[in-house]
């Protein structure tokens, strides 16, 4: 049994197609009990990969590849442009802390260069205690570099690799060094075998290696989508590149079908005892450990006079009360009102989540004091009667039988889990960073953040894309196709349903039932449900595609906010368009951490609204600071 320490998903983008989902059904289908994760750069699909695996009742182990250039990192120049890989895996949970802050410090902006990345200088003066693993020696890492020019080995390379290694080994500690060998494709073989020989002449510790992309070999044909998506190209021009020996960087990938998850036999085929042991052993060093924590709210300050945050907000709910109940709904009705308010303080407080709602209102009162103009309420969130009588909505729930359980279902919250409430808050667009500033005053700059949120191949974006590489139908042939598949927002329910029935749904497929006609001349489903027609194969592989993430930027709305620094929780990377840090985690990812998200929603029509009211104040010679 072996271990698979090598695996990338689809948050190595443009570059893994995996899901984690699939690594984890692919690992049961061959008995795999432990398996890492190991994207290139950064560590943002490890929460989804832990609890895929746990799922599963697989061992996970949270890794990542660096990339690491031959000079500092901070000299930004082409000739310190190329990149090496080594992979860390994380030994404890100390060793995890230690594998966010290295990943937080390949993206400052300092370091950050085209991609994450730092120097073995830099990476040595950040390893703390020997809690981490490094394994190198496997196509383009750090070692076979080192050796390795256009695949041909340098002169002097067998001395050149042992000082490497010990410049590895007194970075990690020497126990904590192996040696990835590759035979599972002709290419990796005949690279890997010098680097087998001398690690058995050095006694270094070798380990049995794959480089996983996909989770099958047939899948490879869906990978070579997204390698040209990433290199911009196309099929027919990448395969002419490559027939004419032009090094595209992933000429291998074309060459092989073999990137991918591989059984426990075939690998005793490949590897000896020795090389698959100690796949185990790196396994048995990585302790198991949960990343995943409650939630970790920041403290409100209220008032000295109140003696928690839960008094202080039932004391605003009971100012509210005055305001908007007492002299304004009638009294045969008002016991309906005290009797929700009691139920829905019981639930948030019992959640501990009074700082929560605080937080939200002190907000939106920041907003309010400046005269600025905020939403009602957005969603679920108008179904707390709590949030109206302390001014976060606007809207009376009751006087519209608006269910507080659509806004928060305590069902849902278990000994080791509280599920957060989500309130989004609507602001002017011009007015959206000085509100982010005065939150990030208030909590710490270095406990509140933007997040990352990745799109993905979805519906008309993954046909598109995929009759694009293949570009043998023309641009206004593939719009006339595509235009036809709806945005999933229109079809979400739909789509929840069938996912819920069959446990995946495909927004072409349903295209492709309800719309029939539309596509008729393309492709279409036949009575035993294959596809059928000129471009069935086409429509096959989009549909095997949607859902891979394809692109990372800043969530346009989602604030992180820890009551601890986001860098020791979570990884912080580098926005190229704003060149701000932002926490390196989608969002469900980082509430899983403790984390709280909050969403602060930039409305041009608000911003739209005051410019009209001051020039209607204007125009009627008002000076007062009103509001319609």
């Amino acid at each position: 049994m072996y271990t698979p320490l090598h695996v990338h998903t689809h948050y190595s983008l443009q570059l893994g197609l995996s899901k984690p989902s699939d690594i984890a059904a692919k690992c049961k289908h061959f008995g795999i009990k432990s398996c890492a994760i190991t994207d290139n750069g950064n560590i943002a699909g490890t929460i989804s990969f832990y609890k895929e695996m746990i799922k599963n009742d697989i061992k996970p182990i949270l890794g990542c590849e660096l990339n690491i250039c031959t000079e500092n990192a901070d000299i930004k120049n082409i000739n310190n442009d190329k990149l090496s890989r080594i992979t860390l895996l994380p030994k404890n949970n100390d060793g995890w802390i230690n594998l966010i802050e290295i990943v937080s410090k390949t993206n400052c902006k300092d370091f950050f260069y085209h991609k994450p990345r730092i120097d073995l200088d830099n990476l040595k003066n950040m390893v703390k205690d020997q809690n981490l693993i490094c394994i190198t020696g496997y196509y383009r890492s750090s070692l076979y570099d080192i050796i390795y020019q256009e695949n041909e080995l340098i002169a002097n390379w067998e001395s050149l690799a042992i000082n490497h290694i010990e410049s590895i080994s007194n970075i990690f500690g020497k126990d904590n060094v192996f040696i990835e060998i590759q035979r599972f494709n002709d290419f990796c073989l005949n690279l890997s075998e010098p680097i087998r020989q001398l690690s058995q002449q050095n006694n270094w510790k070798r380990i049995a290696g794959i480089d996983s992309y996909y989770c099958n070999s047939e899948d490879a044909i869906d990978h070579k989508i997204l390698l040209c998506s990433g290199l911009k190209t196309t099929l027919p021009e990448i395969s002419k590149k490559i027939i004419n020996n032009i090094d595209t960087g992933v000429n291998h990938f074309f060459n092989s079908d073999q990137y991918c998850l591989l059984s426990n036999e075939k690998i005793s085929e490949l590897y000896d005892t020795e090389e698959i042991d100690n796949t185990r052993l790196v396994d048995n060093l990585c302790e198991s450990f949960s990343p995943l924590n409650k939630p970790n709210l920041p403290s409100f300050k209220y008032p000295d006079n109140y003696e928690s945050d839960a008094e202080y907000l039932k004391q605003l709910c009971r100012d509210g009360w005055r305001k908007k109940i007492s002299n304004v709904i009638d009294k045969n009705k008002q016991q309906e009102y005290v009797d929700r308010v009691k139920y829905e303080l019981e639930i948030l407080q019992g959640a501990n989540l009074s700082s929560y709602f605080l937080i939200v209102r002190d907000i939106l009162e920041f907003i309010k004091n400046n005269n600025w103009l905020h939403g009602p309420g957005r969603g679920s969130a108008a179904g707390c009667l709590v949030s109206y009588l302390i001014g976060i909505t606007s809207i009376d729930p009751i006087k519209y039988n608006l269910l507080f359980e659509r806004f928060y279902n305590a069902g849902r919250n278990t000994k080791d889990r509280v599920s957060m409430p989500d309130i989004d808050v609507d602001v002017p667009i011009d007015k959206r960073d000085i509100i982010i500033n005065y939150i990030k005053d208030k909590y710490g700059h270095e406990n509140v953040a933007q997040m990352i949120t990745f799109t993905t191949l979805k519906g008309r974006g993954a046909l598109k894309e995929v009759l694009r590489v293949h570009n043998n139908i023309s641009f206004e042939e593939m719009n006339n196709i595509t235009k036809h598949i709806p945005d999933e927002a229109k079809i979400a329910d739909e789509l929840q349903e069938i996912k819920e029935e069959e446990g995946t749904a495909s927004i072409i497929k349903w295209a492709l039932e309800n719309n029939p006609e539309k596509f008729k001349e393309w492709c279409e489903i036949d009575s035993s449900g294959q596809l059928t027609g000129p471009l069935a194969k086409r429509f096959e592989q989009a549909i095997r595609i949607e859902g891979t993430k394809f692109h990372q930027s800043k969530h346009a709305a989602g604030i992180a906010i820890s009551a601890t620094a986001l860098s020791k929780i979570c990884p912080m990377i580098f926005d190229t368009k704003t060149e701000q840090l932002i926490s390196g985690l989608e969002m469900n990812d980082l509430e899983s951490l403790g984390v709280i998200k909050f969403d602060i929603l930039g409305i041009a029509l608000l911003d739209k609204i005051m410019y009209i009211n001051e020039l209607t104040k204007k125009n009627n010679g008002e000076t007062k600071n009103e509001i319609f």
